[in-house]
């Protein structure tokens, strides 16, 4: 544990791991309000990811966590922070700023990433408890990973998928903003799978149905487990099914089977997995995480391919539960405009970049800008062309207190 900084009343460290960090107090920064627990932020999911070694040494995800304590030694703030030797599992892409600043004689790694790894979940990243001090913790949060940075050479922190407040914060402290795109499926307050479809356009409304009946038409079943009910037979089939897609869309994925079982044991109330089974066998899965007002699709894969299998468990069975449970929303992960048929709605996702080297900095930030007005133009278009209706009938929209 190492000191960054230090005032009359607090002091910022740099720890190596969660595993000295009392986990109360970690989720008392991370996840005050209940009903807006976000899992991957949970002191549980971040250390199953260090136990598991799915990241540390030889991972390029170096964890070197920033945290605040008080003159009595509580914590009072805390970021998830990993020293970054590569881009690979962040879903924010700088690989392009990465090429031209090491093309100009420059070394962009090792580079800061506050962020929760291989997980493309907007939430909370600069973790504070709230009071009174919240506001000033969060800038000595970020003031401690400038502080890292420049202490340790590094060419940038890079703070992802958090929400736009706080974007804004840190672009009031240097940092430069950047905006994403994702699809989420927002509850319109249905009372029903078909409620929800009353709203799509007719065309629409035909061609879900045609796939939900399709994924099923050979006679497979559809099996939803939650919690205890996940044995570590379920876990196998599950590894399994996220390796054959991992292995084919990215060469190596990220995750071992080690981390399954820590994420069954240790969250598993926050685990919803679904199988479609033949003869009792599973053939696909679909791993999801549940939230305090949201449900979060992460991992999909199959042994078998059946069309319209990939919507069924991945879209139609994850609106299905949340209508069920009455949460807010479904995020069904990263990219994909194939979403916008199936209810969900391109919705804008929020970074903030700190780039030591002045140069760099100048170049990202022209390039920025026009991002930002290419996907501000291009969510415009697509929730144009969404599947809801144009007589009238309710499209939903993002409430007032979605990240």
């Amino acid at each position: 544990m190492t000191a960054i900084r230090q005032t009359s009343d607090v002091v910022a460290k740099l720890v190596q791991g969660l595993a000295g960090i009392d986990a109360a107090a970690w989720d008392a920064c991370a996840n005050p309000a209940p009903e807006r627990f976000n899992p991957f932020v949970a002191h549980a999911f971040l250390k199953a990811l260090e136990d598991s070694g799915s990241v540390g040494d030889g991972t390029g995800w170096l964890p070197r966590h920033i945290i605040i304590e008080d003159d009595a030694g509580g914590l009072t703030a805390a970021a998830p922070c990993y020293i970054k030797l590569h881009s690979q599992g962040e879903y924010v892409f700088d690989h392009g700023w990465a090429d031209a600043y090491e093309r100009a004689g420059g070394r962009y790694y090792p580079k800061l990433q506050i962020s929760v790894p291989f997980t493309p979940v907007p939430g909370p990243r600069l973790l504070v408890k709230p009071g009174a001090r919240a506001a000033h913790d969060e800038q000595l949060l970020a003031a401690a990973a400038v502080e890292v940075t420049r202490q340790n050479g590094l060419s940038s922190v890079h703070v992802t998928f958090l929400d736009a407040e706080a974007q804004a914060r840190l672009a009031g402290l240097g940092f430069l903003a950047r905006t994403g795109q994702q699809f989420h499926w927002i509850n319109g307050g249905y009372i029903s799978f078909d409620d929800f479809l009353a709203t799509l356009a007719s065309r629409k409304r035909k061609a879900v149905r045609k796939e939900r009946a399709e994924a099923t038409s050979a006679g497979l079943e559809i099996v939803s487990l939650q919690g205890r009910d996940i044995s570590e037979s379920d876990w196998d089939f599950m590894f399994a099914f996220y390796m054959e897609t991992g292995s084919r869309k990215w060469g190596r994925p990220y995750l071992n089977r080690r981390f399954f079982s820590l994420l069954g044991q240790t969250m598993p109330e926050n685990c919803l997995l679904l199988f479609a089974k033949r003869g009792g066998r599973p053939i696909a899965g679909a791993l999801h995480l549940i939230g305090g007002d949201c449900l979060y699709g992460r991992y999909w894969g199959a042994s078998e391919h059946h069309p319209s299998l990939h919507f069924e468990l991945c879209y139609y069975q994850a609106i299905e539960h949340a209508i069920r449970h009455r949460m807010a929303r479904v995020e069904a992960g990263a990219q994909g405009d194939h979403k916008l048929a199936r209810g969900y709605l391109p919705v804008e996702t929020y970074s903030a970049h700190w780039i030591a080297d002045t140069g760099l900095r100048s170049a990202v930030q022209r390039f920025l800008a026009r991002e930002r007005q290419m996907i501000v133009a291009e969510n415009a278009g697509l929730t144009e062309l969404g599947p809801y209706r144009k007589d009238g009938g309710s499209v939903p929209r993002e409430s007032a207190h979605d990240d």
